[in-house]
């Protein structure tokens, strides 16, 4: 198959931010297929310029102009969103026929772009829904206008009708979209994971460590977006209550749009056992996870939030480290199921703390934990089979070369009598 994916937000291995699509594709390309990828040159977390990389034969990248401030503020970021919507457009039209094409949300703008170029191309539109926008954006208060609010709600029914079949990355969206009148039939769940391989739990870390002064501590990683959603105050919180714990250190590595606000914080506390590292390539996490002693996710604590599967924590899971989770809902249920950590509630920052301390004087439970994640993620959330659900997913609405045209989306319809 041909497969052509818009995405703003797309990361290589050599940015930082989430690789899901850049480990998918790879798989794809592995398995015979083709995959052209529309994407900005700038970079979600930082702001700059994508690194360059070497991509293998069947995986294109295409730059479609866009403004920069993806990690801005508001209106920066609605600029960047609906420049590359209008620019992807264009240089999607050029990148050749396609047999499927893949939008993805947040943000809404590039998946109606997607939508459009499949219907201008005649072939099949296939949406994933990785975050629940409007719906975030309203639980959060950042989308408070009620014209907008209606407009978006009308753009997220007309890309969930536009598409054959949509993908959901968490079984707490499958509800969601049913209740907003989506058949059942439409919805696939391919969570969230990680690429094992790139993770070696035996090692330590220890040139992160000596860079960071921090070889002989005990070392908690917060890795990931510092956005307003995420919730990492709770991680100052934590480290404020344990600041007299010798050995202690809190370290977050990331960039977004609230990490000066949140270093303004930490500054005023004047928190001595916490630091911040700039957001790291994905070829670089192997080694920043592997210096942790425990890893930690958090998530504001809006109700509308706690339906995640947050990517850091498969990647925590992979490297063999227990989390501490600070997030509801379905993902929770992956920890304490495997028993790869413990949970707490979102927001607060003294069960936070103390959960740190219960797993900081116990090693062995610390082990234990590792060794169950790193296990509960190779069987059930390895890139590797996420990578063939896709092509399965793809190859039911794929028109296949019997001349009756998008023949398979017929059948679909027909199939469940609608």
């Amino acid at each position: 198959m041909r497969i052509l994916l818009i995405h703003q937000a797309f990361c290589g291995p050599n940015d930082p931010g989430g690789t899901r699509h850049y480990e998918i594709a790879k798989e794809l390309v592995a398995l015979g297929h083709e995959i052209t990828i529309v994407t900005s040159q700038y970079n979600y977390l930082t702001g700059g310029v994508k690194a360059e990389h070497s991509y293998p034969s069947g995986f294109h990248i295409r730059f479609a102009p866009a403004l920069s401030g993806l990690h801005g503020n508001y209106s920066t970021r609605i600029c960047s969103f609906l420049s590359f919507a209008v620019s992807s457009f264009f240089v999607a039209l050029r990148a050749g026929s396609q047999d499927v094409v893949l939008g993805t949300s947040p943000p809404l703008f590039q998946a109606v772009t997607a939508s459009i170029i499949a219907a201008v191309r005649r072939c099949p539109f296939v949406l994933e829904v990785r975050d629940l926008w409007p719906e975030f954006a309203i639980a959060l208060g950042v989308l408070r206008s009620s014209l907008l609010v209606r407009v978006t709600r009308l753009v997220e029914k007309m890309l969930y009708n536009a598409a054959v079949s949509i993908i959901v990355n968490s079984p707490a969206f499958e509800t969601y979209l049913q209740a907003r009148g989506v058949a059942k039939f439409k919805i696939t769940i391919v969570p969230n994971g990680a690429d094992v391989s790139m993770f070696q739990p035996e090692r330590f870390g220890e040139s992160f460590r000596r860079a960071h002064g921090l070889i002989d501590d005990f070392v908690v990683i917060y890795a990931g977006a510092l956005g307003l959603a995420n919730g990492v105050e709770i991680l100052l919180e934590a480290a404020n209550r344990l600041r007299d714990q010798i050995g202690i250190k809190f370290v977050i590595v990331g960039s977004g749009k609230h990490e000066t606000q949140l270093r303004r914080q930490a500054k005023a506390m004047k928190l001595p056992n916490l630091l911040f590292v700039t957001a790291q390539p994905k070829e670089q996490m192997p080694e920043v996870l592997a210096a942790a002693d425990v890893c930690v996710a958090t998530l504001a604590p809006a109700p509308a939030l706690q339906v995640t599967f947050p990517n850091k924590v498969f990647d925590y899971m992979a490297a063999g480290r227990p989390t501490v989770l600070a997030v509801k809902g379905p993902i929770q249920e992956v920890i304490k199921n495997c028993g790869g950590g413990l949970c707490v509630a979102p927001g607060d920052g003294e069960a936070l703390g103390q959960a740190i301390l219960h797993l900081r004087n116990s090693s062995s439970l610390c082990a234990e934990m590792g060794a169950k994640a790193r296990s509960h993620v190779e069987q059930n959330f390895s890139r590797t089979h996420q990578a063939q659900r896709f092509v399965e997913i793809l190859k039911q609405v794929f028109p296949m070369p019997t001349g009756i045209g998008s023949g398979t989306t017929k059948t679909i319809v027909e199939e469940h009598g609608s």
